[in-house]
């Protein structure tokens, strides 16, 4: 996305008894317009994985929702896409590569997720408390709907608090 490869020419080696020139850093890509400003950019990609990682919960969500009932399956399909989530924000949305706090970021990325969960699974609970015969496609379309506040949480706490050492990319 933001970031893309050069192909450069290997430098000339040193004369002999002259020390090797510092290795520059690559140059920054210069934005315009609204991309200009980390966040835009953060969100976009951000939207993108979550586009993703919905798709992916949600199918997971419908596979097993007629074993394991509405509220396990959401959790579950939750909890198994939130590494995914997880890696794919800290990679893509935030440009963190190194596996220094790889650890943390996940464990952090977790208790958000209990956050997602708390959001979804409390909507699908009043939908059941509303219409206790909902089916399978309202239940979709609740847990859809609470995802995007789930989402806007979520955002807000992987840039403020997991990865704000990121915050600018």
């Amino acid at each position: 996305m933001d970031a893309q490869l050069e192909q450069r020419s290997p430098a000339p080696a040193p004369a002999p008894g002259r020390p090797p020139a510092p290795a520059r850093p690559p140059a920054r890509r210069r934005h315009r317009g609204a991309l200009r400003y980390p966040l835009v950019r953060q969100l976009l990609r951000f939207t993108a994985v979550g586009i993703v990682c919905t798709a992916t919960s949600l199918a997971l969500y419908a596979f097993l929702r007629p074993y394991l009932g509405s509220q396990p399956a959401n959790a579950a399909a939750l909890i198994l896409t939130s590494l995914m989530n997880t890696a794919l924000n800290r990679r893509l949305t935030f440009k963190i590569t190194d596996r220094h706090r790889l650890k943390r970021d996940h464990l952090n990325g977790l208790i958000v997720i209990l956050v997602a969960l708390l959001i979804t699974g409390g909507s699908l609970g009043v939908l059941h408390w509303i219409n206790p015969s909902a089916t399978v496609a309202d239940e979709l379309w609740t847990t859809t709907i609470s995802g995007f506040a789930a989402t806007a949480v979520r955002f807000t706490l992987l840039r403020h608090w997991i990865f704000r050492r990121a915050r600018h990319r």
